[in-house]
């Protein structure tokens, strides 16, 4: 068994070294395979041998790979061996080839030489001939293309030479054309030579020589129009005050003249683009272009003595010619642009007002007349020419041009404090309005300020009617206005319309109800209108705006004017009774003047009177408050005076007994009231019996209720006076007596109609507190004391203390009292006293 055994382990083992042996060779040739690609790749490839050398040094077999690649080389070198070996017998037949090729060939170049020795010699007269042949021919042909060349040139120089001619002769139009022609025509054709490049070079320069001397021109023509502006604008306004029939002022010192359209002489014509030429309606030479400096070529008067207009005046051709040359040059933005910004600060220079324009009215006038006549230039450079100037532009201007002369204007006349001189201002304003319409220019915010100004206008001579108001006051004798004849009647009715047929058919002497300034005033508020209406003229406002406008203006001069004055003159300390009832008779003739008024506010405007939007008169209203105003100031004249009177009271409050009369300064007081009153019945408007008479009866009867509330509070005050300590019954009766000449004067009806008791009231008071203390009815008085039926209702509590009090001092001061029944009615006081104080008590609390 063991022999088997070891025999098949020998087979294995066998086996195993033969799967081995296999192993490594296929490993082997692996490995030759990689080596064997990556010598193609290196043998081969053009790019960076980086991945391929990485390849190699990755794995552990670069040795192995070493020798392959030296087994490589050494076949590489037997193969280029091998190919030299074949080809090195062909290589050694051509060298030798060479050689006899090269003897071959120093042989023919020696026969050459020898051959072109002899040739040299046999030529040289022919060579020589032929030299001076060819140099003769030269000469020939350059002196045949200098007389070509010449004929080419001398059109071109001849054409400079006339460019240069022209500058020189500032002929500018056909300088241009010739430079266009010379540049464009001739030019090119000698562009190869020299002086045609320096002709070239100078062309640019010429173009803007006669750019530069028409722009000088052009300035030169701008500077004399800014100076000329005034003259121009003066005769477009006398022009257009002709036209509307307005008064063109002082400055027109030359007669108008008729405007002939039929032979007028007009401003040049714009330069034809064609011919370079101003066309003239008259023979005109052609050095006539030339005399450009001063824009007023044309006088005032054409030879047949017709007037030329304004805009006829001046020669455009600088700027026709300025304008034509720059667009042919291609620089047509540029001078439109440049001519309107300096029209654009010489329209600033032109609206920048004069010092002290506001001090004259002929300020105002060379303002406007420099206005208008920039703007005269600007709209016929419009209408003459094709783009300097467009519409968009001068709407442009005008816009700014209004904008600054309503600005200067409100500033200016806002300085003005003279009527007349505003009136003239307006009157310049609307001339220059009518101008500029003329022209094609609006003017409505002219006339809008023209509307602010009237305002101001109106204040200004409403100023004036202040004094001419206050001088008609000052000059008033402040009675009725009496007349003796028909004509001196009629003086007075044709100033104030007063309407009464009684009084018209009465017999002279006649007596007006109203003092003279009622007709004054009347006639002054007339003026006052018309003054206001002067200045609505021309104002293109319809009749009721007019109308409104004069009704606004008359409501303030009555309302504001003439109702301060007559405020003032009101309080005027100076004025007697007599005369502020006088004034108060005159506000009532005043207040009906106001329908009159009206009346005449309606016939000059125009308008209807009776339309529901018209204005209405305030002055009926205010006449009414001034009179009002007299009234309150007739009640406190007249309360001053009885203040006056009772200044010269001194009663001695500790009389043991009465005087048995009233006292000397109430007789007195009441002779004044008398008298003062009896002067009311006599006023003409209480004797003619007039519509107004039953306002007086009423101002009357209110006077003399007022008086003797007044002089009833007065004694009263007398009682009650903190000063006075002590009262004695004897001064209470006389006092009694006092009231009692008071209550007769009540009672004799002073002013008719009042005889109806109501005057008797004004003493109430005062007379039961003195019937409660002469018959010292107190049992009654306490007994019915807080009763609506008591006997003594219009005697407070409190004071009926404080009077009793005073008489309880009185009875202090006498040191001996032996009489009983003084001693009886000083308890009496005492008690009833007390028993008041008590009762005013408990009503307080109740209350």
């Amino acid at each position: 068994m063991a022999e088997p055994v070891r025999k098949n382990s020998h087979d294995v083992w066998k086996k195993l070294a033969t799967a081995v042996k296999e192993s490594e060779f296929v490993q082997q040739e692996s490995i030759y395979a990689k080596h064997e690609l990556l010598v193609n790749e290196i043998e081969t490839t053009d790019v960076s041998l980086s991945t391929t050398l990485r390849a190699v040094y990755d794995g552990e077999e670069h040795k192995v790979f070493m020798e392959h690649l030296d087994a490589r080389l050494k076949h590489h070198d037997k193969e280029i061996e091998r190919m030299c070996n074949y080809h090195y017998q062909g290589f050694i037949d051509s060298i030798r080839e060479l050689l006899q090729v090269r003897n071959e060939a120093q042989n023919l170049k020696s026969e050459i030489e020898a051959t072109n020795e002899e040739l040299q010699k046999s030529s040289q007269i022919l060579m020589k001939k032929g030299s001076e042949l060819v140099t003769s021919r030269k000469i020939q042909r350059n002196i045949m293309a200098a007389v070509e060349h010449l004929e080419l040139c001398l059109p071109v120089l001849e054409k400079f030479g006339k460019l240069r001619e022209q500058m020189n002769d500032k002929r500018y139009y056909p300088a241009l054309k010739t430079l266009e022609q010379l540049e464009h025509v001739y030019l090119p054709r000698v562009s190869r030579y020299r002086f045609s490049q320096m002709m070239s070079e100078t062309i640019p320069k010429l173009r803007e020589e006669i750019k530069e001397a028409s722009m000088s021109d052009l300035k030169d023509f701008l500077e004399n129009i800014r100076k000329h502006s005034p003259k121009i604008g003066q005769v477009a306004m006398r022009h257009a005050a002709e036209l509307n029939n307005i008064d063109s002022g002082p400055s027109a010192q030359q007669p108008p003249k008729v405007i002939k359209k039929k032979k007028k002489r007009r401003a040049p014509k714009p330069p034809n683009p064609f011919t370079g030429e101003v066309e003239e309606e008259d023979a005109v030479e052609d050095n006539d272009e030339e005399d450009d400096a001063n824009p007023f070529l044309q006088p005032t008067e054409s030879e047949e003595g017709e007037e030329l207009s304004a805009q006829d005046l001046v020669d455009f051709s600088p700027v026709y010619r300025c304008f034509h040359i720059y667009t042919v040059l291609g620089a047509r933005e540029t001078f439109v642009d440049y001519y309107r910004r300096q029209r654009r600060k010489q329209a600033r220079l032109a609206l920048q007002p004069p010092t002290n324009m506001h001090a004259s009215v002929e300020h105002y006038r060379v303002y406007f007349q420099e206005v208008v006549g920039f703007l005269v230039v600007e709209d016929h450079i419009l209408n003459t020419t094709s783009g300097l100037v467009d519409r968009g532009y001068m709407d442009e201007l005008w816009d700014m041009c209004i904008s600054k002369i309503v600005a200067v204007l409100r500033t200016h006349t806002a300085y003005c404090t003279d009527a007349t001189l505003l009136l003239q201002i307006k009157n310049v304003i609307i001339l220059f309005s009518h101008t500029l319409k003329s022209y094609g220019f609006t003017a409505g915010k002219l006339y809008d300020l023209l509307v602010e100004v009237r305002d101001q206008y109106n204040e200004i001579i409403m100023q004036k009617w202040i004094q001419v108001f206050q001088e008609i006051f000052a000059q008033d004798n402040y009675t009725a206005i009496s007349v003796q004849t028909q004509e001196e009647y009629l003086d007075v009715t044709s100033k104030y319309p007063y309407k009464d047929e009684e009084f018209e058919k009465s017999p002279f002497p006649k007596t007006f109800p109203f003092s003279q300034f009622v007709p004054k005033i009347y006639i002054q508020v007339k003026e006052y209108i018309y003054a206001c209406l002067k200045f609505s003229e021309d104002l293109h406002l319809s009749h009721s705006e007019v109308n409104d406008m004069i009704r606004k203006s008359a409501n303030i001069l009555l309302t504001r004017t003439l109702g301060g004055c007559l405020s003032e003159l009101i309080r005027r300390p100076e004025l007697t009774l007599l005369q502020l009832i006088q004034i108060s008779i005159n506000m009532n003739y005043l207040e009906q003047s106001c329908e009159y008024l009206e009346q005449f506010i309606s016939n000059i405007t125009g308008a209807d009177r009776e339309s529901v939007h018209v204005t209405k008169l305030h002055g009926t209203a205010m006449f009414k408050d001034a009179r009002s105003e007299a009234e309150d100031q007739i009640y406190y004249k007249l309360n001053k005076k009885i203040d006056d009177i009772l200044e010269l009271a001194s009663y001695e409050w500790t009389l043991p007994e009465p005087k048995g009369h009233a006292s000397g300064y109430l007789v007195d007081l009441i002779a004044f009231l008398q008298s003062t009153f009896m002067s009311f019945t006599n006023l003409p408007d209480m004797v003619t019996k007039t519509k107004s008479t039953f306002i007086n009866d009423k101002v009357a009867r209110t006077a003399l209720m007022s008086a003797c509330k007044h002089l009833a509070q007065r004694m009263m005050d007398f009682l009650l006076d903190n000063e006075v300590k002590a009262i004695s019954l004897g001064a209470l009766h006389q006092l009694n007596l006092d009231l009692m000449q008071c209550e007769q004067f009540a009672n004799s009806e002073p002013v008719p109609g009042c005889n109806d008791g109501t005057l008797q009231l004004a003493f109430i008071d005062l007379r039961q507190l003195l019937d409660l203390f002469t018959t010292e009815d107190w049992s009654a008085y306490l007994a019915d004391f807080g009763k609506l039926d008591c006997k003594y209702l219009r005697v407070p509590g409190q004071r009926a203390i404080t009077l009793l009090e005073k008489v309880n001092t009185a009875d202090r001061k006498k040191i001996f009292t032996f009489k009983k029944n003084e001693r009886d009615k000083k308890k009496l006081i005492e008690t009833v006293l007390r028993q008041l104080r008590q009762l005013v008590n408990e009503s307080q609390h109740q209350n």
